[in-house]
């Protein structure tokens, strides 16, 4: 990698920490820098460092793991399926792994531990399905993108209409907060909730990271990765499972966001990464970066008002979409 590339990492980081600590001092409540510092070493006013230890720095972190895990899940989709527009969310992974977390709520689980499983459990479902659609509706998972697009509409369809009936007989609070989950927040985030997202991103990340040589074989074909000696199938149903994995740990963490893993990986790329190990890591930074942002603008563009986390994305993300269907088609 060329010294010019290194400093893509340098300002990638800085960029992050940057947003990070405005994140951390603006709010409803503003913290001037000085005193963030302060509030981080346990110093100053016991207000300031209430809000930003205990309010403000697990949220941040969490959606910064959420922007990182979208991120390379994102980057590993659309390069072991040689398609530019796969990501969580429009392939219905997201929404399987909402369905997941829903049920789990609905029978009355409340650990991290327990949600994340049933996510889990609920994203991988849905991938599959998607292929299986995919491949009776076309020429198969990876030969029609629109096919696979498709199919990721009606799994995320069915999934939105299953969350409903879930919650059909739900109390009112209930319904209100399951509801405002869905359309993505990082309002409730604790530490505990931090730890089992950075768990599962470090996880996941690091195997896809690990075989990220696979993908960049992936990328070429099936029938040059069958030349090369690579078992497409094998390494195609690993990556979708590590894929639904992160995606599944963001919606137990933080609900439905989506268009990140679409905009991300593109990005990563004009900064002229290829090879998808750099690029994965790349995605993640990048993706942590616009979360970071996009729930900063959810708390201070229309003040007292919270808006949703998932609307600022997709409001980001569908004229990118656009742009790119446009361009495949």
């Amino acid at each position: 990698m060329t010294r010019f590339r290194d400093w893509y990492w340098i300002a990638l980081v800085a960029a992050l920490v940057g947003i990070a600590v405005v994140a951390v001092a603006r709010g409803a409540v503003s913290v001037p820098i000085a005193e963030v510092f302060n509030a981080l070493q346990g110093r100053g006013d016991p207000t300031f460092i209430a809000i930003v230890r205990d309010l403000r720095l697990p949220r941040i972190i969490l959606g910064a793991l959420v922007g990182a895990g979208l991120g390379a899940s994102g980057a590993a989709l659309q390069g072991s399926l040689r398609n530019p527009l796969a990501e969580p969310y429009l392939l219905g992974v997201s929404g399987g792994a909402a369905v997941g977390a829903v049920v789990a709520f609905a029978l009355g689980a409340t650990g991290e531990a327990v949600i994340t499983l049933a996510a889990f459990a609920g994203g991988i479902s849905a991938v599959f399905v998607a292929l299986a659609v995919s491949r009776v509706g076309g020429r198969g998972a990876r030969g029609d993108m629109r096919t696979l697009l498709i199919a990721g509409v009606i799994v995320g369809a069915f999934a939105n209409a299953a969350i409903m009936v879930a919650l059909a007989r739900a109390e009112p609070n209930t319904l209100r907060g399951a509801l405002w989950w869905m359309m993505g927040s990082a309002a409730d985030a604790t530490w505990e909730r931090v730890a089992w997202l950075a768990g599962s991103i470090v996880l996941a990340g690091g195997a896809l990271v690990y075989w990220a040589r696979e993908i960049d074989v992936l990328s070429l074909g099936e029938d040059a990765a069958a030349s090369l000696g690579v078992d497409s199938e094998r390494s195609g149903r690993r990556v979708f499972l590590l894929a639904a994995l992160l995606a599944a740990a963001t919606v137990s963490a933080a609900g439905l966001i989506g268009f990140i893993g679409l905009v991300v990986p593109h990005i990563a790329r004009r900064l002229g990464l290829r090879a998808h190990r750099p690029l994965i890591v790349a995605a993640a930074l990048v993706g942590a970066i616009l979360v970071v942002a996009a729930d900063l603008a959810a708390r201070t563009v229309a003040p007292p008002t919270e808006l949703p986390l998932g609307a600022i994305t997709a409001l980001l993300g569908v004229p990118f979409f656009l742009v790119q269907l446009r361009r495949t088609a």
